[in-house]
């Protein structure tokens, strides 16, 4: 899936648009660091999952390109000096520490803008148009005011006066789950996935994008910066409200360990023709070690 994934990026921004090369650097650099495009592939096995069939991922294709694209404009602002002040990303300097501030925030603006783009076309890849946009729409609603940007609001505004999972679990449920439910329910778009269908996708989508968070923080704690090609102790030293620091390593791995069961049985309920592969991708996040 991830080469279908990087086949598809490498032809969304055409080579033959006139873009100021800086822009288009500045752009590469981000969209080419690396990364593990969970949330494409984890688009593409939802449009397996529904209809059982690898061809269902080619429909998706477009959607998987758009979430990674709007996924990467986020972590180009997420590390700017007014966000969270990162210098590195997947083992390089941050954009803005390479191209500039002013440079990384026009780069991150020309990804977002260009996922709805991408997304608009995605009726050349056999998509329905009511289906184009309704994708279109939960985008805008899961990447903007009621998902990611809120959620980033809001861990800047609230850090400090997080007192308990609930206003954590709001936190992240917005600023990691949001646009993984996206990815989940663009891939059953493309399938033709029925409400229950999507439904669930998205219960799924939200589950792990919480576990996903939880890892993340334990890695904080306990990985090495070489493996996982970043400041490690970085929310320690920023004084950032974790599950860790609310609950400790060992609960923190039990309630990543009922996530990931519970988002497995999210789709496992859901009639989805091929359940299996989101279960295995649930399975091998619980384990990663970067």
């Amino acid at each position: 899936m991830r080469e279908r994934v990087e086949e598809a990026l490498a032809r969304a921004v055409p080579a033959d648009w006139p873009v100021p090369e800086r822009l288009r650097e500045a752009v590469e650099y981000s969209l080419w660091a690396g990364g593990k495009r969970l949330r494409p592939i984890l688009c593409l096995a939802a449009a397996e999952s529904v209809r059982g069939e690898a061809s269902a991922a080619e429909r998706a294709l477009p959607f998987a390109v758009a979430v990674e694209l709007v996924h990467t404009y986020s972590l180009i602002h997420d590390d700017l000096p007014a966000m969270d002040n990162d210098d590195f990303r997947r083992g390089k300097p941050t954009n803005h520490r390479v191209f500039g501030e002013a440079m990384a925030i026009l780069a991150g603006d020309a990804l977002l803008t260009h996922a709805f783009y991408v997304v608009a076309r995605a009726a050349e890849a056999g998509v329905p148009a009511e289906r184009v946009l309704r994708v279109s729409g939960e985008l805008a609603r899961l990447a903007g005011f009621a998902g990611m940007v809120s959620g980033q609001a809001e861990d800047i505004l609230e850090e400090r006066g997080v007192t308990g999972p609930e206003d954590l679990e709001r936190i992240h449920a917005r600023k990691t789950g949001a646009l993984i439910a996206f990815a989940l329910r663009a891939g059953g778009h493309a399938a033709g996935a029925g409400e229950a269908q999507l439904d669930a996708l998205e219960l799924y989508g939200r589950k792990l994008g919480l576990a996903y968070q939880i890892q993340d923080d334990i890695l904080d704690v306990l990985g090495s910066e070489e493996r996982l090609g970043k400041s490690t102790g970085s929310d320690a030293r920023g004084q950032k409200v974790t599950y860790p620091y609310l609950f400790g390593l060992e609960e923190s791995r039990r309630r990543l360990r009922l996530l990931t069961e519970e988002a497995k049985a999210a789709v496992r309920g859901a009639g989805l023709a091929a359940p299996d592969r989101l279960a295995e991708i649930a399975d091998l996040l619980v384990s990663r070690d970067h």
